[in-house]
């Protein structure tokens, strides 16, 4: 028993994993300009938790454009006509430019549907915090995204 213990500790020791966040930091991620186009709430909460920082020497980066949207659509209706369920879509657009040139570009789209609720202050908290989830998803996906 000693032995296959032993064994399986030795395998996971050596196999080369290690957390996805662990050494990765977005502090050498500097920029000369940044453009925020679209919905500024999730563009705001998006640099804030990525801490670009700002830096007018040749090594970085020209500009950063971030295009961010939200759109809330009604999925289906009941026999009366009345809304049974939506789904919230954040789509932000990411490009990073150097020189004028376009170093890296990507799409980023995250969507979720619900169904209606009778309250309607639970439903606006409600689609707050599917918002909120939406955009933490999508500021993971840049994270992974810019340490590739």
């Amino acid at each position: 028993m000693k032995k296959i213990l032993i064994l399986i500790l030795f395998l996971c020791n050596s196999c080369g994993y290690q957390p996805i966040y662990l050494g990765q930091n977005t502090d050498n991620f500097s920029y000369n300009e940044i453009t925020l186009t679209g919905n500024n709430q999730i563009n705001k909460k998006i640099i804030s938790s990525l801490n670009f920082k700002k830096d007018d020497s040749d090594r970085a980066f020209d500009e950063i454009i971030i295009n961010s949207n939200k759109t809330i659509t009604e999925t289906s209706k009941d026999s009366k006509g009345q809304i049974s369920s939506y789904k919230t879509s954040i789509k932000t657009k990411l490009t990073i430019k150097n020189e004028g040139k376009i170093i890296k570009n990507k799409i980023f789209k995250n969507d979720f549907s619900y169904s209606n609720k009778s309250n309607k202050y639970e439903l606006a908290e409600y689609k707050n915090q599917v918002e909120n989830n939406l955009i933490k998803s999508q500021i993971e996906e840049i994270f992974l995204f810019l340490n590739l």
